[in-house]
Formats: C-alpha cells, sequence, structure tokens
C-alpha cells in the first residue's frame, strides 16, 4: 500500500522542479513495481507525473536481453508528429504494431 497523499505529494515535489530560460531541470525516477503490474495504484500515481517512462520485464531479461526494454509498456508523452515528425512518429507506431503482432503470436504458439 502506499499513503492516500502520494499523488498530492509527488505532484507538488515536480513543481518545484522546473526549467527556467536559463536553466533546465531534468528529474529520473526509478520506480519498482511489485509483479510488473502498471496498473497498481502506487507506481501508476508515479508514472501519472512522468514525461517518459522505460519499462523493464523479467521475462525478456530471462530470455538474455539486454537491456530488458518492452516498448509496450514503455511511454514518451512528447512522441508527437507535431514534435518529432511524421516520419519518426510513423516508424515508432509501426515498430509497436510489429512487437504487438510478435507478443500475440508468441501466445498463439504458447497454446
Amino acid at each position: 500500500g502506499h499513503q492516500a497523499t502520494l499523488s498530492t505529494e509527488k505532484g507538488s515535489l515536480r513543481d518545484r522542479i522546473t526549467s527556467t530560460k536559463e536553466r533546465s531541470r531534468t528529474s529520473n525516477e526509478a520506480v519498482y513495481v511489485p509483479g510488473e503490474d502498471l496498473t497498481d495504484p502506487a507506481p501508476a500515481t508515479t508514472f501519472a507525473h512522468l514525461d517518459a517512462t522505460t519499462a523493464l520485464a523479467r521475462g525478456l531479461a530471462a530470455k538474455g536481453m539486454d537491456p530488458a526494454l518492452n516498448p509496450l509498456d514503455s511511454t514518451w508523452t512528447r512522441l508527437q508528429t507535431r514534435i518529432v515528425g511524421g516520419e519518426h512518429y510513423e516508424t515508432a507506431q509501426k515498430v509497436k504494431k510489429t512487437v504487438q503482432r510478435y507478443k500475440k503470436l508468441q501466445d498463439v504458439e504458447a497454446i
């Protein structure tokens, strides 16, 4: 469990980490997600305040993949056509669809 004020406290902390015209601030956070349940309230509250998440997966690490990056659970709020350009955005979407299809085929094969 987590304290009921977690969301408010995290928001308040992040509000103090701001960029100015003279300086840019970057904050990195490592979040342990028990059982890789991204919908658990504690990590979900944390993720709501982040611009990007990089999800690592135990299953991928067990297969020897390094880094064990899960692109389907990773997010980036700046991945928008007007920011990264049409070609980059479309390529990212195609990669995600390809990985989703691969994962579905693995699930079918396991049956």
